[in-house]
């Protein structure tokens, strides 16, 4: 048997739920449940855990959630979802469905907040000498969610970062509405996957490279990355999700303007550096698996430390 503890770990998202464990950052099991109401995703996944742990015990969970959700400890709702715009799960109690099954140590935190920590331990921000000290994770999918890893922990304040609704200067002719129920045409509901089958009329994957609309959602998207390298001094921006993901020729585009829109103000901005400041996650699709790793790594070192 291996010297390493099993660790569980749960990436909660719009469309599915991962449930792994893994020893030290190796996954050894992966099992994926269908996101549907709180009570049977939840239920699915912590009977799943509890079966687990009863094999062998856990030493600690990571909980990695679509939100917003409550961080605070000292709050009463503290783990639960706060107002989104996913139907059902409002004021869902994430963190004690899952962790109150397990008597070890855990963790929530946003799932986009442990792809960060994921990648800059493991990942794009581990690839240099001097890991990264502020890396920033945008997953662009069925919406739009950003995490930050500012030297080697997840960012958060008063609730953690919400870059999906942010509001960005539109681009000249550019009259789509926006999809987003809270906000309209904030960037979410600019270039998130439901937004873009909007403003296309059909899925995003299905409209040609070459489609002169993706102009608008390049200019959208640059905004956003823009705004993200000047308010945070932020060393990498990864871009990942189904919509960052796949499609490299609007990443490609997104650079481009990325650098026109900063007009030389950020020094370190430039055609050359572009493409290893906005980039693809290192980790690929285990970018967000591996944060709730990460965040399970963590909730056992806070223990140990006392």
């Amino acid at each position: 048997m291996s010297a390493l503890p099993y660790l569980a770990g749960v990436e909660l998202g719009g469309t599915k739920m991962f449930v792994l464990r893994a020893r030290g950052r190796e996954i050894v099991e992966r099992v994926s449940i269908a996101t549907t109401t709180p009570a049977e995703t939840l239920g699915a996944g912590a009977a799943l855990l509890r079966r687990w742990h009863e094999d062998e015990p856990f030493a600690a969970l990571g909980i990695g959630s679509f939100g917003p959700l409550r961080l605070d400890r000292t709050a009463a709702d503290f783990g639960h979802m706060l107002p989104t715009p996913k139907p059902g799960w409002s004021g869902a109690d994430i963190y004690g469905a899952l962790a109150g099954v397990l008597p070890c140590p855990a963790a929530i935190d946003t799932d986009v907040n442990g792809a960060a920590l994921a990648e800059v331990r493991w990942g794009a921000g581990a690839e240099n000498d001097a890991p990264s000290d502020c890396l920033c994770y945008i997953t662009i999918g069925t919406g739009l969610g950003a995490g930050f890893a500012l030297h080697g922990r997840p960012l958060h304040g008063a609730m953690h970062p919400e870059l999906g609704h942010i509001l960005t200067r539109r681009a000249p002719g550019d009259a789509f509405p926006g999809a987003c129920p809270f906000h309209g045409d904030c960037i979410e509901g600019l270039v998130a996957g439901p937004a873009l089958a909007q403003r296309f009329g059909v899925p995003g994957q299905e409209i040609a490279a070459d489609d002169p609309r993706w102009d608008h959602v390049a200019h959208d998207m640059a905004q956003m990355i823009g705004t993200t390298l000047l308010t945070t001094a932020a060393r990498q921006v990864l871009i990942g999700g189904g919509v960052g993901m796949g499609r490299a020729d609007l990443l490609d585009r997104v650079r481009a303007r990325v650098v026109a829109q900063l007009a030389g103000y950020l020094p370190f901005v430039t055609d050359e550096t572009i493409g290893a400041i906005v980039r693809r996650p290192a980790l690929g699709d285990l970018a967000g698996p591996l944060g709730a790793v990460a965040l399970a790594m963590d909730a056992l070192a806070d223990v140990d430390r006392g």
